[in-house]
């Protein structure tokens, strides 16, 4: 029996990766490749005066400098620049006018014949500016409300909170912080001799690109084909088209050659970002725990151009029993460029706040943290009023304190210690959405009996081309050996952007569905031949293993695909599918959960802190790779430790401008900072989620980090630090 899905099973394309053979957007050449570079603006607000390009036009092997002044026609309204990860407003026009709106904003592009002559004539692009008065502080700028729908109030949350015999309130904050994938954004543009383009750009969806490109310059179906077969990391970043591509495109429509343009690392930070987010929690409850009262307001950032939003108070409502809520979202528009969808957005700010809360209403209440958590279950998403599809959030709790050994934990603050250091122990909850996309896939035997599937999805080194094999073979009854799957280019069948966990369920569903749409064919061409064994079979009389059609009833009649495919005259054998979502799904509220316990070493003489053990509990219905899952979550698990501990954006509002724009001064996790990890995946069964059964891992794995390590903080020192990066300086 051919099964693949819920094995461990290597990555596919893993030995491309290490030989490296893989090719980056950045890595396809061609004859008469050119190289741009951008110009970046020094200013944060106002208009370019001049722009004096004499001394980049004279070093040898330069061929242009494109502006605003000479850039070939683009398109006048703001509906040619939206894509399918837009925010409302007026998206940014990348040289459209003299207009200066953020600090780091590209202003022109020195195209060169080497990358190295192309950067040092890029350093000697001379701007004059008139400057005008910048904001970038989200506290001195007056909020207004967020476009986003948040869920009515409920019942009279600020009357509960202040009859609430136990109460919290408290501020928490989260700093900026960038993707930097280890990627960086690239494009390579390849101008063919008929003046079609074939792009290769590093994306979260190359039919966003192509779209994207397309409108602004008025491409015609056929003039150009986007590709993008591996991904160096996104996290978000690849979601909208950044703004090379739309350089690189430009450049190769005005010099009619190819031309690449790669962003530098420093260049990696001048676009979207982690918003900045304040947050203010009420939380009301009876002596015993249960919740009366939850009030959750939000002030987040956005540019001035586009109201960007997320999800971020919406989990209060959701994740627990309440009956009193009220939430509230606020945007203040910054001279910054629109912040963007980064791991989990949304959620692993709100739940953040959210769980440090419930960690000092725990403290308040003199209750168990995981207590005071199962307390307040709920099988309900109260926000929708639906009951959710499936929801192990309790076995997460139980599961997960089990392996940490929770109940040896002494609930006193700075009760527990090893040495010089103090030892804490703190958890959290965390939840994502299960959603589910419209996709399609298609489905192509050959003769020889190997399998081909086509989505014209990503792999962001998420594991896709991996899972789809898996959900292929399996279905088909093939060894993987046999399958191969296709992704990445903008001639396969359409399919959604990969973020938000909703891939594997999204286009899974549809490789799923092909391939069982392709055996129905099979079935449909073996019973057309002359003599056939299966001529009065059903569907449901058959089975599809080690490459053969047989019968369940009598596993000797059987049939390889080949075979029939010889015997009927053709080569081969195709189907494609349109997967939507099921109407069943509106009933229910779907989602993953998480439980994670952190363990904490803090030295009190010298303030350094340690995340020494993690355990985290994960419920994401059917896991198609455990192995490829627990890399998803064993690295959302480290990215939370650099939000918790490590990651903060600086900006100097002075200047309305990023300071540590590198990998020198911004700080991320490394080796030594990362120990003992431990991933469960909690069994759910979840028949109504999708036809897979799977809700997707790629989210859950950081949600809840961050608030169990400031809890665990909490714990081991009885200081509480509620503003993020939690730093020595905050606990000495």
């Amino acid at each position: 029996m051919n099964m693949h899905v819920g094995k461990p099973l290597n990555r596919v394309d893993g030995p491309l990766k290490v030989t490296g053979r893989a090719q980056y957007a950045g890595e396809f050449n061609v004859p008469g490749l050119t190289y741009g570079v951008a110009v970046n603006s020094t200013i944060a607000k106002g208009r370019v005066l001049s722009l004096d390009t004499d001394a980049a036009l004279a070093v040898e092997g330069v061929v242009a400098v494109l502006s605003h002044l000479n850039r070939p026609h683009m398109a006048a309204y703001d509906e040619s620049y939206e894509d399918m990860d837009s925010a409302d407003g007026a998206p940014f026009r990348p040289l459209y006018n003299d207009r200066v709106l953020y600090s780091g904003q590209p202003l022109a592009l020195v195209v060169a014949e080497s990358f190295e002559a192309a950067r040092y004539a890029a350093s000697l692009v001379r701007l004059e500016y008139e400057e005008a008065h910048h904001q970038t502080d989200i506290q001195r700028e007056t909020p207004h409300p967020a476009p986003a729908e948040l869920p009515e109030p409920r019942g009279d949350a600020d009357a509960a909170f202040a009859a609430a015999p136990v109460r919290v309130e408290a501020a928490y904050s989260s700093p900026v912080e960038h993707h930097n994938p280890m990627e960086p954004h690239a494009s390579t543009v390849i101008y063919q001799p008929d003046g079609g383009l074939t792009i290769y750009d590093k994306t979260q969806s190359a039919l966003n690109t192509l779209e994207f490109v397309s409108h602004i310059f008025g491409l015609a179906d056929g003039d150009a084909r986007v590709l993008s077969p591996f991904v160096g990391g996104a996290f978000g970043s690849g979601l909208r088209p950044q703004y090379q591509v739309v350089l690189a495109v430009m450049a190769a429509l005005h010099l009619k050659r190819s031309v690449r343009v790669t962003l530098t690392r420093q260049q990696m930070f001048t676009f979207g970002h982690r918003p900045h987010t304040l947050q203010r929690l009420k939380l009301g409850a009876e002596a015993d725990g249960s919740l009366k009262a939850v009030v959750h307001e939000v002030l987040g950032e956005t540019s001035r151009f586009e109201d960007f939003t997320e999800h971020v108070a919406e989990w209060s409502g959701a994740l627990y029993h309440c009956d009193n809520v009220r939430l509230d979202y606020q945007l203040a528009s910054l001279d910054l460029y629109t912040p963007l969808d980064m791991r989990a957005p949304g959620a692993v700010l709100g739940i953040y706040a959210l769980e440090c809360a419930m960690d000092e209403l725990a403290v308040a209440a003199k209750i168990d943290p995981v207590q005071l958590r199962v307390k307040n279950f709920s099988p309900i998403n109260q926000n929708e009023g639906k009951p959710y599809s499936s929801k192990q959030l309790l076995a997460c709790y139980e599961q997960g304190a089990e392996r940490f050994g929770w109940s040896r934990r002494n609930p006193e603050p700075r009760s527990m210690r090893e040495g010089e250091q103090l030892i804490g122990w703190g958890m959290a909850s965390g939840a994502w959405e299960a959603m589910l996309m419209p996709a399609s896939a298609k489905a192509t035997l050959a003769i020889d009996g190997s399998l081909v599937v086509a989505s014209a999805t990503a792999d962001i080194g998420t594991g896709t081309y991996t899972v789809m094999t898996q959900i292929a073979a399996e279905a088909l009854g093939l060894p993987m050996d046999k399958v191969t799957f296709k992704l990445g280019d903008t001639s396969l069948p359409k399919a959604p952007l990969e973020g938000g966990s909703f891939t594997v369920s999204s286009v899974g569903t549809a490789v799923k569905q092909a391939c069982e749409a392709l055996g129905e064919k099979l079935l449909e061409t073996a019973q057309k031949l002359e003599h056939s064994p299966f001529a009065e079979a059903e569907p449901a009389d058959v089975e599809f293993v080690d490459g053969q059609l047989r019968l369940k009833a009598d596993p000797h009649t059987a049939m390889a695909y080949g075979e029939i495919l010889r015997k009927s005259g053709s080569p081969s054998l195709d189907a494609q599918v349109d997967a939507k979502p099921d109407a069943e799904r509106d009933r229910y509220s779907t989602g993953s959960h998480a439980a994670v316990f952190v363990e904490v070493k803090v030295d009190e003489a010298l303030g350094t802190l340690q995340v020494s053990r993690v355990v985290s509990a994960i419920a994401a219905g059917r896991v198609i790779n455990p192995k490829t899952a627990e890399n998803q979550i064993l690295g959302g698990v480290v990215w939370g430790i650099g939000m918790a501990l490590h990651e903060e954006t600086q900006l100097d509002h002075r200047l309305g401008r990023f300071m540590n724009h590198s990998l020198a001064e911004y700080h991320i996790p490394v080796q030594a900072d990362i120990q003992a990890l431990d991933v469960i995946f909690v069994e759910e069964q979840d028949r109504i989620v999708n036809p897979l059964g799977s809700k997707g891992v790629g989210e859950i794995g950081i949600v809840g980090v961050a608030a169990a390590i400031a809890n665990a903080v909490y714990h081991a020192t009885g200081k509480r630090v509620r503003d993020l990066p939690i730093t020595l300086d905050k606990l000495l």
